[in-house]
């Protein structure tokens, strides 16, 4: 090896041992949480400190297009320094050669954090906790649907045919027989786990036709998110080898559930490392109630970020394992903010809105952010609900063009995501609605070309 491969993490010297390093791909998140950045030889990689990207690409919407400032005469393309986070460097066990990703983090000519890079906004909000003596732990749960490959965007999604030669069939949760079905992909992603050093706490069938839900162990909220964004990678390669698709969209097939990244919260005073959601009798603290008074104060302009496109808003149906408002309860999973079972230490605050098809580590701001703003603003929550929350009345935003306008009003949510990242984040979300709005869609053309 050399010398500079000596520092990597332990699951990347493993991946390594008797083989010679080929390739160092370098990348960083965009807005969509999509891996940008470029592919260099291991031998130039070790020479180099850092490497240039344009910050443009933070302007870009998820059709390829750009916001609107990205076009404007005074808008100034400036060159971003990337500089790679080691402790990030995994194996990309998929290709063909041995090669090794390594996330960068990005900075401006004077060393500042880029303010609208994805993982710097989640830094931010993390520092703001730590600022308070506070550590924040998340658990993210990971749920998307194996498809069956879809090469024509005019025809709907399918389901993936199972190792029995029949489609995935829905309302199979739980199943371990639904679970073997997909045997092989699964297989795949639990090798590529294991050779990126990941840890999977556990696999389960969803209640979608080929949905999958993959939960993985509380800790950092930039390390979480980190694993988040490369799971998505490797989910989407181990499918690919089985000539059928991982997809993360939020609502990917019509009368079937949508998919979804719970986040699991917890804080941890610093000084003592006791939850700050557990008093000394291990009752419900004041802080705890402050965090979900937090998630219902402030979701609503945050779902933006939480859900991102014009498809997530399609997730929030009654009966459909999504919630449709920002009720709490108890061991509830009908409400949108969810108290799980648990014992005094692990006493935690689960955020059921948040998408699959999110940024990770906008996603995991984002709802951060929220909690943050409940401890500072020591604000009381609504009461418990008891019962099924289906019943009750839609409190969140029903479409994106409603969500962003939350959005863009929420000063107190801008200052703690940062209000530069909220200024590009409100430019390219704005530019993506104007182009879905372009859009005829099929029920347009059924309903309304000889009837209106």
């Amino acid at each position: 090896m050399a010398d500079w491969t000596e520092n990597l993490p332990p699951a990347a010297q493993e991946y390594l041992t008797d083989r010679r390093l080929d390739e160092v791909e370098c990348i960083i998140p965009d807005l969509p949480g999509i891996a940008r950045g470029k592919a260099v030889p291991a031998t130039k990689f070790a020479r180099q400190e850092y490497f240039h990207l344009p910050d443009s690409i933070f302007y870009q919407t998820i059709t390829g297009e750009w916001g609107e400032a990205a076009g404007d005469e005074g808008f100034i393309e400036k060159d971003m320094i990337l500089r790679p986070d080691m402790s990030t460097a995994t194996a990309a066990p998929w290709t063909g050669d041995w090669t090794l990703q390594v996330i960068h983090d990005a900075y401006d000519r004077n060393g500042n954090p880029v303010p609208f890079s994805p993982r710097n906004v989640l830094k931010r909000v993390v520092e703001l906790y730590r600022d308070q003596g506070w550590e924040p732990v998340v658990a993210p749960e990971m749920e998307f649907f194996i498809v069956a490959r879809n090469l024509d965007p005019a025809k709907e999604i399918e389901p993936m045919m199972g190792r029995s030669g029949r489609p995935a069939a829905a309302r199979q949760a739980y199943s371990m027989t639904a679970v073997d079905e997909f045997g092989p992909v699964i297989d795949d992603i639990y090798d590529f786990a294991e050779a990126q050093g990941f840890e999977i706490d556990g696999i389960t069938q969803e209640g979608g036709a080929g949905q999958l839900e993959i939960n993985l162990l509380h800790g950092d909220p930039v390390r979480l998110a980190d694993e988040v964004f490369y799971f998505k990678r490797l989910i989407r390669e181990a499918a690919m080898r089985h000539d059928c698709y991982a997809t993360f969209m939020a609502k990917p097939i019509a009368d079937e559930p949508g998919s979804a990244m719970h986040i699991h919260h917890s804080v941890l005073d610093m000084e003592t490392g006791k939850n700050i959601f557990s008093g000394p009798q291990g009752g419900e603290t004041d802080a705890f109630m402050h965090f979900i008074a937090g998630l219902q104060n402030h979701m609503p302009a945050a779902l933006a970020v939480i859900a991102p496109y014009v498809n997530s808003y399609r997730r929030y149906v009654k009966d459909h394992a999504a919630p449709i408002n920002l009720a709490w309860g108890r061991d509830n999973r009908t409400t949108g903010i969810r108290v799980p079972l648990s014992g005094p230490a692990s006493r935690r605050v689960e955020n059921r809105l948040a998408g699959m098809d999110c940024n990770p580590y906008l996603g995991i701001a984002a709802s951060l952010a929220c909690g943050y703003l409940g401890l500072m603003e020591q604000r009381k929550p609504q009461p418990e609900f008891k019962g099924d929350a289906y019943d009750g009345d839609g409190d969140i935003p029903r479409t994106m063009g409603e969500a962003l306008n939350l959005f863009s009003q929420a000063d107190a949510l801008h200052k703690v995501l940062g209000t530069e990242f909220a200024r590009v984040y409100g430019i390219v979300k704005d530019a993506e609605y104007d182009e879905f709005l372009q859009v005829i869609s099929p029920w347009e053309r059924e309903h309304l070309l000889l009837n209106v």
